[in-house]
């Protein structure tokens, strides 16, 4: 899953114009790697958000900036998977 979540990532990086020709896992979303401001990690939010239907906060993007794309992914996996558990553990219809 997480391999998935990185290839979307990567692809949303470089519709967005950004150079990912030599990001690796270890490479920083912020001012040490990608150098992605709030406007531009708020994009990559959103679409991460309407791919997988996670949610971030306003608040995370400063948490956001100081990840590796790595971090990042793993991130958005465990959410996925606490959002499948929510769902899955929830009231019967």
């Amino acid at each position: 899953m997480q391999d998935r979540i990185r290839a979307f990532v990567l692809a949303a990086l470089a519709e967005m114009q950004y150079d990912v020709s030599e990001v690796t896992g270890d490479t920083d979303l912020g001012p040490a790697g990608l150098d992605l401001e709030s406007l531009a990690l708020a994009e990559l939010s959103v679409q991460v958000e309407d791919e997988y239907g996670v949610k971030f906060d306003l608040d995370e993007m400063e948490t956001t900036a100081l990840m590796t794309l790595d971090q990042f992914t793993a991130d958005v996996a465990a959410r996925i998977a606490a959002g499948t558990a929510t769902a899955a553990s929830g009231s019967p219809a």
